[in-house]
């Protein structure tokens, strides 16, 4: 009986067996955190080939699915990436097509503070995505129309990049939640779109090349003209500036002349058919004619030459008969000298237009970059003036004009410019002129005549560094918390490596008397790039304070070195470095820099924690810890040897790394509030 029946009990075990073994490799693993799909991985693989040129990001084709999830930056939700943060990494390749774009659950993307570049990719297949941070990268093109399927967008910075064209009416339309729009210094142009999102709350423009009357709507009069700052073009009542008709140059357009009519290729008038004999030979005579006159005028200037040829000779042998003939003949020398300054002034043009700057004269009153003519010269020299201080190479003052418009004057001494010529002055003023940055006080104007020289900056009413560290005769100085620090040293940093990177210029006169606190109290620097028109002095006749900002391969130890190595001496971008140390040390222990030790890297790093030990702000071991990586910034940038600093790029990313590991819960006055509104 059992023999009978032992082959259905085998194949019943063996079938009992492989159902368990089924269940038990189809039952999921209760401890195995969240991994990323594989179409993500390949995606963000993708985005790195062609954008981290220098390999910076953390994962590779060996990464796993499970360590790319666990990365810094990237979040991951039912094995998909929805949140991807890779900022300030260095990248300096391009957003390829069909990378990023491929993440169909990402709700935020960061890719600010690179240096991508090329054009904005096709972004439809983000359809999930809220928020998304393109800014101070090298981005260039028009908005990509894919932002309008976009519709939950919530959140779209694309500052500080290249991009161009108008501003598309998607901005209207497609996307209707819009919470925070920055589209600053870019060179867009064409009109304001008449933005109307009632969640509009945060909006920028400026910096950019937007023409036309700002319209004026509910949600566009909630933001001032800051909003739409450095737009020449712009006006109406938002920026309280009244628009004006354009004229034309050459009076009023013959718009009532009918055009003349067209017709298909190969048809004729029934005139033109009878006589095409007539034509040929008048043609001929038409040739004829218009060869005389070629040749009678190449007669005439030929003639004409010879005998201003012969004028000038006269001149150069009898300058006395020649005063005479002038001044028997005024109409004809004023007529002469008024079509040589009219040629004069259209090569001026055609250069400046070339070098892609635009200078507007107002008398000798230089305007630069295209700033609006506000004020005269005549009205400058009425202005009220009030002392504000005297600095290394001239006297600075608070003028007040007669239409209330408050500027900073200052007026350079012509002995500490080292007899720089009028040529020189005003090809290098126009550079300067030309730097646009949110940390840079802007240079609006020059003026110059003999000996006289000035420069015309905005007013800055907060003050500078200088009094806030130090304090003034009526405030006391109190220690700025080490978030302060942090905030003033990055927006010094950003300004300074500006005018390295993108322009190779350099500060040359970096000290805390000239960072002066903007309107929101941000730290903007002047008086830059004027050293390279200035004499070195020795390091003996300076200000103590003053000397100690000069790294020691620019210092000048006696006349001798002055006069014999007058070119070594000249600042650098790593002297620019030197000083932002000094500055930074300054920051931090409110000693001025003439009382600084000087120490080895590690004794320098326990003074300066020395000097804070009574601040009550850093008794935290949160604020211990971040004044310590200030410091060691601090120590790096004013190392002796040059070639041992870094670079003000690096100093800015070191910076950045400091405020990014400060945690949001105890630091949210510090942290981008970018990346605090972008969670999904």
């Amino acid at each position: 009986m059992l023999k009978k029946w032992q082959p259905l009990l085998l194949s019943t075990i063996v079938l009992l067996s492989l159902c368990a073994s089924t269940v038990s490799s189809s039952r999921p693993a209760l401890t195995q955190p969240p991994s990323v799909s594989d179409d993500d991985v390949v995606a963000l693989l993708a985005f790195k080939s062609k954008a981290d040129l220098h390999n910076a990001l953390p994962f590779s084709s060996n990464t796993t699915t499970l360590q790319l999830c666990r990365s810094t930056g990237v979040q991951c939700a039912k094995s998909k990436i929805v949140r991807l943060i890779i900022q300030s990494q260095n990248l300096g390749g391009i957003f390829a097509p069909n990378t990023l774009t491929r993440l169909d659950q990402l709700r935020v993307l960061s890719l600010q503070n690179n240096s991508l570049t090329g054009p904005i990719p096709d972004l439809s297949g983000l359809t999930n995505l809220k928020t998304l941070f393109l800014d101070r990268n090298s981005f260039v093109g028009s908005l990509p129309p894919s932002l309008s399927s976009l519709h939950r967008l919530r959140t779209l910075d694309l500052s500080f990049n290249n991009l161009t064209g108008p501003l598309p009416a998607f901005l209207i339309t497609g996307l209707d939640r819009l919470y925070y729009l920055r589209l600053d210094w870019n060179r867009f142009t064409g009109p304001v779109p008449a933005l109307n999102q009632s969640s509009l709350r945060t909006f920028n423009v400026s910096g950019n090349n937007l023409t036309g009357v700002i319209p004026v709507t509910p949600t566009l009069l909630r933001f001032g003209p800051t909003a739409f700052s450095w737009n020449p073009g712009l006006c109406g009542e938002l920026v309280n500036k009244e628009c004006h008709p354009a004229a034309p140059f050459f009076g009023p357009t013959q718009a009532h002349e009918a055009p003349p009519p067209t017709r298909a290729l190969g048809q004729s008038t029934a005139q033109e058919v009878q006589g095409v004999e007539l034509t040929q030979p008048s043609r001929k005579r038409h040739r004829r004619i218009a060869v005389i006159i070629g040749f009678s005028s190449g007669v005439f200037v030929l003639i004409c030459s010879l005998l201003f040829f012969v004028m000038a000779l006269k001149k150069q042998r009898k300058p006395q008969t020649h005063r005479k003939t002038d001044i028997a003949s005024p109409a004809g020398s004023d007529a002469h000298a008024a079509v040589v300054v009219q040629l004069e002034e259209e090569l001026e043009q055609k250069v400046k237009r070339v070098q892609g700057i635009q200078v507007v004269k107002s008398g000798s009153l230089m305007f630069c970059a295209g700033e609006s003519q506000l004020y005269s010269l005549d009205q400058l020299m009425r202005a009220s003036a009030e002392l504000l201080g005297k600095g290394t190479i001239g006297t600075t003052y608070k003028a007040v004009l007669d239409n209330r418009l408050i500027v900073s004057v200052k007026r350079l001494e012509a002995g500490k410019l080292g007899g720089t010529s009028r040529e020189v002055f005003e090809r290098h003023m126009e550079a300067v002129g030309g730097l646009r940055h949110p940390n840079l006080v802007p240079l609006r104007a020059y003026f110059q005549a003999k000996d006289e020289r000035l420069l015309v900056y905005d007013y800055q009413p907060n003050g500078s560094l200088f009094s806030l560290i130090h304090g003034t005769k009526s405030t006391r100085a109190k220690p700025l918390h080490w978030t302060s620090c942090l905030k003033i040293a990055e927006d010094v940093a950003q300004g300074l490596s500006y005018i390295h990177q993108a322009w190779r210029l350099v500060h040359g006169n970096l000290k805390s008397s000239n960072v002066l606190l903007g309107p929101d109290f941000e730290a903007c620097l002047t008086d830059y790039c004027l050293s390279v028109l200035a004499t070195t002095t020795p390091t003996s006749e300076e200000e103590p304070d003053s000397a100690a900002y000069k790294a020691p391969e620019i210092r000048i130890n006696s006349l001798n070195d002055h006069d014999d190595h007058q070119q070594k001496h000249q600042p650098t971008s790593k002297s620019d470095v030197y000083a932002f140390g000094i500055l930074l040390v300054e920051l931090i222990t409110g000693k001025p820099p003439s009382h600084h030790l000087v120490l080895a890297p590690a004794d320098m790093v326990e003074w300066v924690m020395s000097m804070r030990e009574d601040d009550q702000h850093d008794q935290d071991g949160e604020g211990n810890s971040r004044m310590g990586m200030l410091v060691e910034v601090a120590v790096a940038c004013s190392s002796t040897s040059p070639e041992q600093r870094p670079t003000m790029w690096q100093v800015l990313k070191m910076l950045q790394e400091i405020k990014e590991s400060a945690s949001v819960e105890d630091d949210n006055e510090l942290m981008d509030p970018k990346i605090v509104t972008g969670v999904p």
